[in-house]
């Protein structure tokens, strides 16, 4: 009985299977880096995202981190006016404010809650083909009120620049991907 030789030729057999499909190409690949667009695209026009909201700025600190995770994650040309491949329009179609918590004792707000509604719309170019088309993308971030007043610090701006990056790269992510 030769136990120690067989588990030897056991464990020379996964290797040569393992080493096999890594050279065999399985097909994964990262998430978020092989683009389902296609092949022709180089240029992809975001213009600035519209804003049916009452809340200042909010279009443009989504439209600049969209603009941000497209040049960090593709290598696409992003312009915003003129000819290009693609066009990706945005709009923020809401967005409210809730208390979250209150303290016990005082009864004052200690945490807010910010929720934004968007819609948003990939074009192909050259065919007025809709590629992608998310019509309720919906986003929530917390944000803590100060109740020492010497200390205070207006958290919501933060708050909304924190939403603003997860939304960018939520929306990149879809459409890179292909859902």
């Amino acid at each position: 009985m030769s136990f120690p030789g067989s588990a030897f030729r056991s464990a020379r057999m996964v290797v040569a299977l393992l080493a096999a499909l890594s050279v065999a190409g399985c097909g994964y690949h990262v998430a978020g880096t092989e683009s389902k667009f296609p092949a022709d695209w180089k240029t992809i026009e975001i213009p600035a995202f519209t804003n049916k909201t009452a809340r200042y700025r909010i279009e443009q600190r989504l439209t600049e981190a969209v603009i941000r995770e497209f040049l960090s994650r593709t290598s696409y040309r992003v312009v915003s006016s003129g000819p290009a491949d693609a066009v990706l329009h945005g709009e923020v179609t809401s967005i409210e404010t809730v208390p979250l918590l209150f303290d016990a004792t005082t009864g004052q707000v200690t945490a807010m809650l910010i929720t934004v509604h968007a819609k948003a719309t990939l074009t192909d170019s050259h065919n007025d083909k809709v590629v992608y088309d998310n019509k309720d993308m919906v986003f929530r971030e917390e944000y803590q009120i100060s109740t020492d007043i010497p200390s205070f610090f207006e958290e919501s701006t933060p708050a909304l620049q924190r939403m603003a990056h997860d939304f960018a790269a939520r929306l990149v992510a879809d459409l890179l991907e292909g859902f």
